[in-house]
């Protein structure tokens, strides 16, 4: 028989979960640490020869602290709820506090409790983001003899690109589609919110990234944003926060891989952030970062950008830089496991409570029954992959059915039935192949 709440219980939820989106309205991160264009022009201005001048406004933490030690009075750490509520009320507190550490070693000290850094062993996994790093480059450099057979790309432009998402997120999300907007400045090549999708205005793009930011930004953060929006009881769901980043990206880079959209380019870059990370910490400064990632891109102002990830809100000289980027493999890594863990549990159920606003995994036992409860609601909105499960279902079959083999012996084989076949020439994609009928 289940338990009835009472209402005294479930008033006592709500407030606490309002309390914690009131903490957390405050911290834009992302927004917070930004660089102008006018940093990058000064850079690149002095010959790419000295390091950046950035200066960062200052961020008060007391009225998210004070607000965080309101909602802490009415949590009892013991049920799955509170201990929820505790984490949020955790992250919510270290994100105020790590703001307000801009521009100094306390900005990264923060920052390495709160996502992690290179060489600190993962929980639940016998490795360190550092090693995941270390095997996604070691695989893509065995497959570096392969030839893909596709034409060097022809870059887009933003506005292309806006365009065709634009038409995607309309269809997508009817009313509720997020703008599509080109900015001069931001972050990254492309941020989501509930309200907006901004595309930065000098970003190149291939022909593969627009479906890459579409499945992304938009079928992952503009929907867990619009559906945590849409959590009036539970409005903390709505507040992207550091405990919820690993899941977060972790979900949107699986949407890139089970679309289709993944490039080994991509991962490559995913792993080339541990990395300079991992140099930034053991002193490389802006320069060192920026030279690292020239070699890795041969283009500048790429290299600019990545180097930007490594050391905004931290310390241009070293020693001190941004984690946020070592969450992307774990998060993947969590993701796919979890994903597969739910439907060998038969717990298809949980799949959709994964959208249901701004969350980590482990969260999942509490907003289970925060919706039995009815305060929890399902989100209204899913990517494509989620919504029908039949692609999904025949891929997690497969991959379980490929990793109980020990494949060893057939490898070798494939390999010695190769050894003596000829190289034969494959033209580029697009190109006619004048042997059809």
């Amino acid at each position: 028989m289940v338990k009835a709440v009472s209402e005294m219980e479930i008033e006592r939820i709500k407030n606490v979960a309002s309390l914690l989106y009131s903490a957390a309205r405050p911290l834009r991160i992302l927004r917070s640490i930004d660089w102008p264009p006018a940093v990058k022009e000064g850079f690149f201005a002095q010959g790419a020869r000295e390091l950046p001048k950035v200066s960062y406004g200052g961020f008060d933490p007391t009225p998210t602290i004070e607000t965080v030690r309101q909602a802490r009075r009415l949590i009892v750490p013991i049920s799955p709820i509170d201990l929820w509520l505790e984490r949020q009320a955790d992250s919510i507190e270290g994100g105020a506090r790590m703001l307000a550490g801009m521009g100094t070693a306390v900005f990264f000290e923060h920052a390495r409790r709160l996502y992690g850094e290179p060489t600190a062993p993962l929980r639940y996994y016998p490795a360190t983001s550092l090693e995941l790093a270390q095997r996604i480059r070691a695989v893509i450099e065995s497959l570096a003899r392969i030839d893909p057979g596709v034409a060097p790309p022809a870059y887009r432009t933003a506005v292309d690109v806006a365009q065709e998402i634009e038409e995607r997120v309309k269809r997508h999300f009817g009313e509720e589609a997020p703008r599509v907007e080109i900015v001069g400045r931001l972050s990254a090549n492309a941020l989501a919110t509930a309200s907006a999708i901004r595309i930065r205005r000098d970003a190149r793009f291939t022909d593969r990234d627009a479906a890459q930011l579409l499945n992304h930004e938009a079928y992952i953060h503009a929907a867990t944003s619009l559906n945590g929006r849409a959590q009036t009881d539970l409005p903390v769901l709505a507040a992207g926060h550091p405990c919820t980043t690993r899941t977060q990206e972790g979900l949107a880079v699986f949407a890139e891989i089970i679309s289709g959209t993944m490039e080994l380019d991509r991962l490559q870059r995913l792993a080339d952030r541990v990395f300079a990370i991992q140099m930034a910490i053991e002193g490389a400064d802006f320069l060192d970062v920026y030279r690292y990632f020239l070699e890795r891109t041969d283009n500048p102002d790429q290299a600019f950008e990545n180097a930007r990830r490594v050391f905004r809100g931290g310390v241009l000289t070293g020693g001190a830089p941004f984690t946020k980027d070592v969450v992307y493999l774990f998060g993947l890594l969590q993701v796919s496991n979890a994903i597969r863990a739910i439907f060998a549990a038969g717990r298809s159920d949980c799949l959709r409570l994964l959208f249901c606003g701004k969350l980590d995994l482990q969260d999942i036992p509490a907003l289970a029954e925060l919706a039995r409860m009815g305060l929890c609601r399902l989100p209204r909105y899913l990517p494509p992959w989620a919504s029908d499960l039949r692609s999904l279902l025949a891929l997690l079959t497969y991959s379980t059915f490929i990793n109980q083999i020990d494949m060893t012996p057939m490898i070798a084989v494939a390999e010695k039935m190769l050894e003596n076949a000829p190289m034969v020439e494959v033209p580029a994609s697009g190109s006619a192949d004048r042997s059809a009928p």
